[in-house]
């Protein structure tokens, strides 16, 4: 029995989970939601998958929604620093009291599933239907949901009808699970397109449009495409992006996207269409504005002058990433910090950032866990490709200070994975 847990009890129970369950089949989670009142029945429901951009995409849309007055749940991941970041209401992540109490509640129903001989749900199952049931009981009206794998397997897939389906940038990532080629990834990702409901995708792959466009018209499904001619870039400071959107429904609209990533630029676009597509009654002017206001950790994030934080860590996030490098290098100097987990082809990774652009100086380090790669090993790696030093500091917050003792009036660039940003984002809000 769970009744006596408190939220410490609680997290450790859900993070120890994936040690004894496996993915289960959908009629799992849909049996748990059955056993919870299928809260997510209540919601109007964004659904958001893609390989590169769903996270920020999902938070431009949230925020619209926020600045638009409607009462908002955002569910994604993973988290950085906290597992409370993974369900907010209006951008703001719960309260401990109230993750405990859903998690009290769903913990029950999986008791009892499990004594009707179900199975116990997964990690992320687990964590979605605590999602749903925070969002039900927080009185939320729209609820803008980011797949976890895939899509068409996804626990987030039983969702019957949401309001819009959205599909950012599909790329080569998770082959090993989700197929070896863009249509084959395409595919599971196009799973969540459902009857009748409108679904804005990115348009700039022709091989992924291709398959989503196959599985809207079988599915009666309206299109969106953003594709490349629909925007134009204007200019760039060290901290955002100006572009004009002409998306079919507001000619040109100036926008700002407080990033210094290009791909911000399509993320923040295709939330726009979005939003243009989701009959919420907000103006495009309060979509706009929000999308100036719109935080997302850890993507091409500046978190002090100078100091980038980007969590690319696949071929497609990391040839983003050379792209504004190669931008940034043509007026200062960059120094970088890397590091990467063992699942990550990071040999390539690393040549491919190298083979475009050049640094000042390179730190190397090693994330906490088992999966980390051993930031000597990193360090050989790196001096097979780079002129500049290269270090190998394998505590993060070493590193992290060498680094910005090496920054001086340069940009600093710290990327490699999302699990480096959270350790620094950790350090960062201890105050280092």
């Amino acid at each position: 029995m769970v009744k006596d847990m408190n939220y410490t009890e609680a997290v450790e129970y859900i993070l120890s989970v994936p040690k004894f369950t496996k993915k289960n089949k959908m009629e799992n989670t849909v049996e748990l939601m059955e056993r919870l009142g299928r809260p997510e029945r209540d919601l109007k429901v964004i659904h958001v998958a893609g390989t590169n951009g769903k996270g920020s995409v999902c938070a431009f849309l949230s925020t619209m929604l926020v600045w638009g007055r409607k009462r908002t749940g955002l569910f994604t991941s993973p988290h950085l620093v906290k597992i409370n970041e993974r369900f907010q209401i209006d951008n703001v992540p719960v309260e401990d009291g109230d993750f405990l109490k859903a998690y009290l509640k769903v913990q029950k129903a999986v008791e009892a599933m499990q004594k009707d001989g179900f199975a116990h749900p997964t990690y992320f199952e687990l964590l979605f239907a605590m999602a749903m049931v925070i969002f039900k009981e927080k009185q939320v009206e729209y609820a803008v949901i980011e797949t976890g794998l895939g899509g068409r397997l996804d626990a987030t897939n039983m969702v019957e009808k949401p309001i819009a389906t959205v599909i950012t940038s599909i790329s080569l990532d998770h082959t090993e699970i989700l197929g070896e080629t863009i249509e084959e990834i395409a595919f599971e990702k196009a799973g969540i397109i459902k009857p009748h409901v409108p679904v804005i995708y990115d348009g700039h792959c022709k091989e992924a449009e291709k398959v989503i466009l196959a599985r809207a018209e079988a599915l009666d499904a309206p299109i969106s495409a953003l594709h490349e001619e629909m925007y134009e870039i204007l200019g760039n400071t060290e901290k955002s992006i100006d572009f004009w959107l002409d998306n079919g429904y507001s000619v040109h609209t100036r926008v700002t996207v407080p990033y210094l990533a290009h791909y911000q630029v399509i993320n923040s676009a295709l939330a726009l269409l979005a939003m243009e597509v989701i009959d919420s009654g907000i103006p495009m002017e309060t979509c706009v504005r929000a999308v100036k206001e719109t935080a997302w950790q850890g993507r091409m994030e500046t978190v002090m002058p100078g100091v980038v934080f980007d969590g690319a860590h696949n071929a497609d996030g990391v040839r983003e990433f050379v792209r504004t490098v190669c931008r940034v290098r043509k007026d200062r100097p960059v120094t970088l910090l890397f590091s990467a987990v063992l699942e990550k082809d990071y040999e390539k990774m690393i040549e491919t950032i190298c083979a475009q652009t050049e640094f000042a100086h390179v730190v190397v380090t090693e994330i906490a866990g088992e999966r980390n790669v051993p930031a000597e090993r990193l360090a050989e790696v790196f001096r097979r490709y780079v002129k500049a030093p290269v270090e190998a500091v394998p505590q993060v917050k070493d590193a992290f200070r060498r680094a910005l003792e090496e920054k001086r009036d340069s940009m600093l660039f710290c990327v490699g994975s999302l699990y480096l940003v959270g350790e620094l984002k950790g350090l960062l809000a201890k105050g280092l």
